[in-house]
């Protein structure tokens, strides 16, 4: 489901406000199913950034601590069809309007995967960063995070927001597609179920 365009932003509290808005009108984005991998062990082929990711994630486990620090459910479940899907993505507004910073020990967005028994399980972490906000303090340098460069998606987008760079990084659950791919074939979100009303 495609998710209307937002406008240029003004200032911060219009975006969250947008931000919010998103967040009650969005349903999953498709349902194909994908059989379930197995949980993330780290071993010694994963490099510093996973490990990085892990630490910096660890205490987001339990989705109800990612939401005490400020994260909340943005877009339902994201699904690529094919490709697999993103899950969900608990995003926290005031690391994604920071105006163009990064930092690793700080996601903006913390990825979960929805299962059958109404729980969520943590797969990784999403950095993102306004293209905008990025390209006026580092003009000509496309951004990294410990050398991994991050992927342009374009506006429109079926998100609504404005041109953005992300990096995933699938720390707690394994990716065939790659450990930094946008899509997971290993995730699903055949289990999720729109919030209701309140």
């Amino acid at each position: 489901m495609a998710i209307g365009r937002l406008a240029p932003l003004g200032c911060w509290s219009m975006a969250v406000l947008m931000l919010s808005a998103m967040a009650t009108t969005a349903n999953a984005q498709g349902h194909d199913g994908h059989a379930s991998a197995t949980q993330h062990r780290p071993g010694p082929r994963d490099g510093a950034l996973v490990r990085a990711v892990r630490e910096a994630t660890d205490q987001y486990i339990d989705v109800e601590a990612a939401k005490k620090a400020g994260y909340g459910l943005l877009f339902g479940c994201v699904s690529g069809g094919d490709f697999g899907a993103m899950g969900l993505h608990f995003v926290n507004p005031s690391l994604v309007f920071d105006q163009g910073e990064l930092d690793v020990a700080q996601p903006e967005i913390v990825l979960y995967e929805p299962l059958p028994n109404g729980k969520m399980r943590i797969t990784g972490a999403d950095y993102l960063v306004l293209a905008a906000d990025w390209d006026a303090k580092h003009p000509g340098q496309p951004p990294e995070l410990m050398g991994q460069l991050f992927h342009l998606f374009e506006s429109p987008n079926r998100f609504g927001l404005p041109a953005f760079y992300t990096l995933h990084v699938w720390a707690w659950k394994d990716n065939p597609a790659g450990t930094f791919g946008n899509w997971n074939p290993a995730v699903s979100c055949n289990a999720f179920t729109p919030p209701t009303g309140g």
